[in-house]
């Protein structure tokens, strides 16, 4: 039940209005009770003044008789009280009430008053419960004396009647001023409470409207009063909240900006082991949906390793680091580093590198040094041996000796070939070499490097051909880089179809123009072609070493044609051939300004 203002200021006003009621009518009635019996006191004192009075007059004997009765009955009506009589030995004697069967009954102990007043021979008073007259009487006795003889004692009794009516009338008038107090309480509450309300109300409207979330709001008081007062805070406040929420949501969006904008996955595991934020590139790194806040980390990242991770982060309260693999369409791998929170409400703050491309890199890395390092000892011991055999042969066996000296010259020359190659290679990956970007002939080109092969192709019995016309559209790209590529792709088609045609043709479309290099060799099995353009690939080392080729080749060639923002492909099937097909840029368009790859790009087995 709700309470208002006005109930409570007519509750206060109710309790100070019964409180003093209570007060004034205690003290009220203390006081005319004790102005009651001192009055009743006096004018049993001077009734019984009256009495002893009439009763030495008489002359009467003070001892059982009627005429007592008589005079006592005569007393008491003209006394208005209850007359009584005791002899010296404060027996009842004679009764303004009592009849005479009644006074034999009575006269028994003396009474209190009466005992008094014969021991004392002064008056002698007392209150009690009279069963004769069926009430509360007050007594006051006094010795009657004849001369100096004592003839007894008369007492009057008189009932306090008048003082109850007195008490009666006080209660009914303290009762009438309590309720018309109390009405006039009412009232006074009820304008005081809408007096007050009025301000209260208008305070309470503006504290919803800010609670609501608008701190625009303001009171505008004025005075000088305690609501004023108030009014005043409920504006501080609301500029104290707005400037704290302005900050609040600065913060926020710097975080949220922070976290959106990093490379790294970050993770944040409550103390109840419930992801509880996790910013973009952990979802993208992850795959993940939208709505993983609330799930376990075993329901995102299927890996014991970080569940691991976070187990130790916990127990040794302190940072904590390994590699998660993460499997799926992508598969990734990811660097974990966890560090638990100190401050409330706790859990696990993971942050999370992807190290995929770097591992990979690791793993290229040594796979280029186990190769070239495989491809330098071959050459490399060719001569040392070949050099130690010369050291043993005769001067005379001049045959010999220029059989072993032809072994050191072609292994010179293939080392020679190996080292310019990886100096090619390592200019393209470290974008040291500088490329043109220019409208190219394709016709030119081809016709340069079939007459650098002419010779070496009629050698092999191939019959090389360029099927390009003369006014072929032009691609764009370096003049110098497309020879190179040309001259790997042709030489390697001698190479390994002698006896064969090989034909360098060429296509265009709207943006891009194709140049094709086609053999009718043996051609490749299918499971050779995604690492053909691997570093130090072959799909047949032994006879590509006879052959004289490094295994950079295919491996430059892309390299180059990604450079000019191109690529290269190529399709082949077995007994019928290869083609290897060049894509670059058309003349016409305007292309972005050629560069060479990031090692990142390089295709690792």
């Amino acid at each position: 039940m709700k309470v208002g203002l006005r109930e409570k200021l007519f509750g206060v006003s109710a309790l100070l209005v019964v409180v003093a009621s209570g007060a004034a009518h205690l003290g009220l009635a203390r006081s005319l009770d004790e102005a009651a019996d001192a009055r009743l006191e006096q004018d049993a004192a001077a009734r019984l003044a009256l009495a002893s009075l009439a009763l030495e007059r008489s002359g009467l004997p003070i001892t059982r008789a009627p005429e007592l009765d008589a005079l006592a009955r005569e007393l008491g009506a003209r006394a208005g009280g209850r007359v009584s009589m005791f002899d010296p030995a404060g027996r009842l004697v004679g009764d303004s009430v009592a009849s005479p069967r009644e006074v034999e009954e009575l006269a028994g102990p003396t009474p209190e008053e009466v005992g008094v007043a014969l021991a004392s021979g002064g008056p002698g008073a007392a209150r009690r419960f009279s069963p004769v007259v069926g009430r509360e009487l007050a007594y006051v006795a006094a010795p009657v004396h004849m001369g100096p003889a004592l003839l007894g004692a008369v007492r009057v009794g008189l009932a306090p009647e008048p003082a109850a009516r007195v008490r009666g009338g006080l209660d009914r008038a303290v009762f009438v001023a309590c309720v018309a107090g109390l009405a006039v309480a009412a009232v006074l509450s009820s304008l005081a409470a809408r007096l007050a309300t009025s301000g209260v109300r208008d305070l309470a409207v503006l504290a919803r409207r800010m609670a609501g979330g608008d701190l625009e709001a303001r009171a505008r008081p004025l005075g000088e009063d305690d609501l004023a007062d108030l009014g005043r805070s409920l504006e501080q406040l609301a500029d104290g909240l707005k400037s704290s929420l302005r900050q609040l949501v600065g913060e926020r969006d710097l975080l949220s900006g922070i976290l959106t904008g990093m490379r790294e996955g970050v993770l944040l595991v409550d103390d109840e082991g419930r992801i509880a934020l996790r910013n973009p590139a952990l979802r993208e790194m992850l795959l993940s949906s939208a709505d993983d806040v609330g799930k376990l980390p075993i329901e995102v990242v299927r890996d014991p390793a970080l569940h691991e991770l976070l187990d130790q982060a916990r127990r040794a309260r302190g940072p904590a680091q390994g590699e998660i693999e993460v499997g799926g369409l992508r598969p990734r791998r990811l660097l974990a580093r966890a560090e638990p929170l100190a401050a409330p409400p706790g859990g696990v703050l993971v942050v999370f590198y992807d190290v995929t491309d770097l591992r990979r890199l690791e793993s290229m890395r040594r796979d280029f040094v186990a190769n070239a390092s495989h491809e330098l000892r071959t050459p490399v011991t060719s001569i040392r041996s070949a050099a130690e055999t010369l050291g043993t042969i005769p001067p005379a066996d001049t045959g010999a000796r220029d059989r072993f000296v032809g072994i050191v010259e072609r292994n010179a020359e293939r080392l020679q070939q190996l080292v310019e190659d990886l100096l090619d290679l390592s200019k393209i990956e470290s974008r040291e070499l500088a490329l043109a970007s220019e409208p190219v002939s394709v016709r030119v080109v081809a016709d340069r490097v079939a007459a650098l092969h002419a010779e070496r192709a009629l050698g092999a019995g191939v019959d090389l051909a360029v099927d390009v016309p003369v006014d072929h559209p032009r691609l764009r790209g370096d003049a110098r880089a497309l020879e190179q590529i040309l001259d790997n792709l042709v030489g390697n088609a001698i190479k390994y179809c002698p006896g064969g045609p090989v034909t360098v043709t060429a296509r265009a479309s709207d943006d891009r123009v194709f140049v094709e290099v086609r053999d009718r060799g043996a051609g490749i099995e299918a499971r050779h072609l995604d690492r053909l353009f691997e570093r130090f690939y072959r799909v047949d080392p032994g006879r590509s070493r006879d052959l004289g080729g490094t295994g950079l080749g295919l491996a430059i060639v892309k390299h180059l044609a990604e450079a000019m923002g191109g690529s290269v492909g190529v399709e082949s099937e077995l007994g019928r051939g290869t083609t290897f097909t060049l894509e670059l840029p058309r003349a016409e368009l305007p292309l972005p300004e050629l560069s060479t790859p990031h090692p990142e790009a390089v295709d690792a087995a």
